[in-house]
């Protein structure tokens, strides 16, 4: 049976080193020997003291626009996620050493693919949290249908997977344009990741046009991107549509981060009534210890019932915890247990991931994990469903808890939903004005007549996307430069999503208040 092989998974190699020429790969070389760091590290240094990752503290994570300094913003919630995931790689280098899959000069590389992938896995979100990608898709597709009616005759220029790139935004694939090309340096390859690094981050390894992303509306990369996409699987992994096993420790990372924190968040702000929450999973004691089957009869009751029948002994130390905290008068006992509680849980979910990497190591290093038939044709569209923690009973059961705390309390409370009703119009605003009123009308080139609406509206982006867009394949040639009109309506589009998904919630909102009239520039 064809596996991965980990030489291939950690492949050193950058997408410049491949394409440039060779005096320039020899200098390069000699600066190398006096540098400490493997080349992974290099790549968590570059992308340190970029503007796309400063970005990150005014994305939201849950809450967005906040004032106050605890609650986390997508830039904390990804530096704890890169903590764990680098704990996951620390784990991970010993275990794989010890069963011979990997030499001892590959240790510590892995622990710095993690930390890096951890550190940058949303720097393609768009303002205001994963709402933000559901106003994106739900506003072009209204787009498309609407352009569409005005004249069934006259199709856009798109084809239907390019269509699908906007329909189905996602995140993700805006990440990779960030890393690749977008947070430019000094040429075309943008931060310049190495494909270890890149493969990763491709959490769904096909474009828009795959049957999984149809279906389950998530891509990897862009139809203008696919060559890169296509490039970093034939460098590392090797198989089409099969994920690096290293992305189930990263997805992990995620959501053990997420979960705890975003509770953690919830009780601070006092969305979640902690007390009430924590003394019903007390009060589930029963006295044998029958496995309840929470698919068969769920309810909160049970589900309260189940996770307390399998950490008892874990739970009751809590307990004894929460009380001491109160007895001793803690300014703020229900924070400093809840922060008990998501340290405990946390560490339960971490076990439960590397039992399953062990247990299944051998499918998961075939691409196989998960999937019930490897030949079938559908075989791809369930598993990247699928993931460590859900893979074990006790760690499932506890994952479905702390998800329904934040469904109950936190994600309905008014406070999220109101401003996430504030990003969906300050982001279907800013689409209808740059796309409607600006790019699809325009009809100039680079050096656009301000005296037009439209071309006030163009001089309003991001002259760096601009200037990435309109770049040759010989960039930075500046003399054979592309103009505006050089562009398809394809292209176009993908300007405008790159510009405001780019935006911080801050800017969003102060750029659609002054286009809006509501206040001055």
């Amino acid at each position: 049976m064809e596996k991965m092989d980990w030489n291939n998974l950690l492949n050193e190699k950058r997408r410049r080193d491949s394409e440039r020429n060779t005096e320039q790969n020899e200098f390069e070389k000699d600066e190398l020997p006096s540098d400490h760091r493997n080349e992974f590290e290099r790549d968590y240094d570059r992308i340190m003291s970029s503007s796309s990752l400063r970005r990150l503290q005014d994305k939201a994570q849950v809450f967005p626009l906040q004032t106050s300094d605890f609650i986390r913003t997508r830039l904390t919630h990804s530096m704890e996620v890169s903590a764990i995931a680098r704990s996951f790689g620390v784990w991970l280098d010993d275990w794989l050493l010890e069963i011979e899959e990997i030499e001892e000069k590959d240790l510590g590389k892995i622990p710095s693919i993690l930390a890096t992938a951890g550190l940058v896995h949303d720097i393609g979100n768009p303002p205001y949290g994963h709402y933000g990608e559901d106003v994106i898709k739900k506003w072009f597709k209204k787009y498309f249908e609407d352009e569409e009616k005005k004249d069934e005759e006259k199709k856009l220029d798109l084809d239907e997977n390019q269509k699908n790139d906007f329909i189905h935004f996602d995140g993700n694939a805006q990440g990779l344009r960030i890393l690749t090309q977008l947070q430019v340096l000094n040429d075309k390859y943008g931060i310049n990741f190495t494909y270890a690094t890149l493969s990763v981050l491709l959490k769904y390894p096909f474009d828009s046009s795959n049957k999984y992303s149809k279906e389950k509306k998530k891509f990897g990369y862009f139809q203008h991107d696919k060559n890169i996409g296509l490039d970093i699987i034939n460098q590392t992994t090797k198989m089409q549509g099969k994920r690096n096993p290293l992305t189930y420790f990263l997805e992990a990372a995620d959501d053990i981060a997420y979960l705890g924190a975003d509770i953690e968040d919830g009780v601070k702000k006092k969305l979640i009534p902690w007390e009430s929450v924590f003394n019903k999973l007390i009060s589930s004691k029963q006295e044998d210890d029958k496995t309840i089957d929470l698919y068969k009869d769920i309810n909160e009751k049970n589900l309260y019932k189940t996770v307390y029948i399998a950490y008892k002994m874990d739970i009751d130390k809590l307990h004894q915890k929460h009380n001491q905290a109160k007895k001793d008068g803690f300014p703020d006992y229900l924070l400093t247990s809840v922060q008990n509680f998501k340290a405990w849980a946390q560490g339960q979910m971490i076990k439960e991931v590397k039992n399953v990497f062990i247990k299944d190591y051998n499918v998961i290093i075939q691409g196989n994990f998960n999937i019930k038939d490897p030949n079938a044709e559908d075989s791809n569209i369930e598993y990247l469903d699928k993931d460590f923690i859900s893979e074990t009973e006790n760690a499932k059961n506890l994952d479905v808890l702390l998800r329904s705390l934040l469904k109950d309390y936190v994600f309905c409370s008014r406070e999220v939903l109101s401003l996430e009703l504030v990003g969906d119009s300050v982001l279907s605003d800013l689409l209808n004005m740059f796309i409607k009123e600006c790019i699809t009308e325009i009809d100039c080139n680079f050096e656009t007549d301000s005296r037009s609406k439209a071309g006030k509206l163009f001089k309003m982006i991001s002259e760096n996307f601009v200037f990435i867009h309109l770049m040759n394949d010989k960039f930075p040639d500046k003399k054979t430069k592309k103009k505006l009109n050089d562009l398809s309506l394809y292209e176009k589009l993908l300007l405008i999503t790159d510009f405001i998904s780019g935006m911080t919630d801050s800017y969003a909102l102060d750029l659609h208040q002054k286009l809006k009239g509501v206040k001055m520039p």
